[in-house]
C-alpha cells in the first residue's frame, strides 16, 4: 500500500515564504514520478511543480516560475521524498496543495508529467493561505 504523507502548509502574509515536504511511504523500493498540485473551491486542480523520476525533467507552472522550487534527494532511502519551496507568496497562491506520485516504467522514468490524472497517488492536501 503506497501513501503520500505530507507536511508543512498554513496561513502566511503575502511575500513570506513556507516548505512543504511529501514522502512516499509504503512500496518505496520504487521510484515515482512525482509532484505538487493545487486547487481551489470551483476549479479543477492545477500543476504547480512536477518532477520526473530520474530528476532530470521538470515543470514548473508559469505563476511560480522564479518563486517556488521543487528539491529532490536521490539518497537510496529518502528517493522518494521532495520539498517545495515557496517564497514570496501572493494571496493567489492560496489554495488546497496535493502531493502526486506515479508509477514509472523504464520508458518513463524520465518523463514530467503535468496532467492531475496522470497520477496513481495523492496525499491528503494541506491548506496554504496567503493573506494580502
Amino acid at each position: 500500500q503506497v501513501e503520500l504523507v505530507e507536511s508543512g502548509g498554513g496561513l502566511v502574509q503575502a511575500g513570506a515564504s513556507l516548505r512543504l515536504s511529501c514522502a512516499v511511504s509504503g512500496r518505496t523500493f520504487s521510484t515515482f514520478a512525482m509532484g505538487w498540485f493545487r486547487q481551489v473551491p470551483g476549479k479543477e486542480r492545477e500543476v504547480v511543480i512536477v518532477i520526473s523520476a530520474t530528476g532530470g525533467a521538470t515543470h514548473y507552472a508559469d505563476p511560480v516560475k522564479g518563486r517556488f522550487i521543487l528539491s529532490r534527494n536521490y539518497d537510496a532511502d529518502v528517493k522518494n521524498v521532495i520539498h517545495l519551496q515557496m517564497t514570496n507568496l501572493e494571496p493567489d497562491d492560496t489554495a488546497v496543495y496535493y502531493c502526486a506520485a506515479k508509477r514509472i516504467t523504464k520508458y518513463s522514468a524520465n518523463v514530467a508529467y503535468t496532467e492531475a490524472h496522470e497520477y496513481d497517488y495523492w496525499g491528503q492536501g494541506t491548506q496554504v493561505t496567503v493573506s494580502s
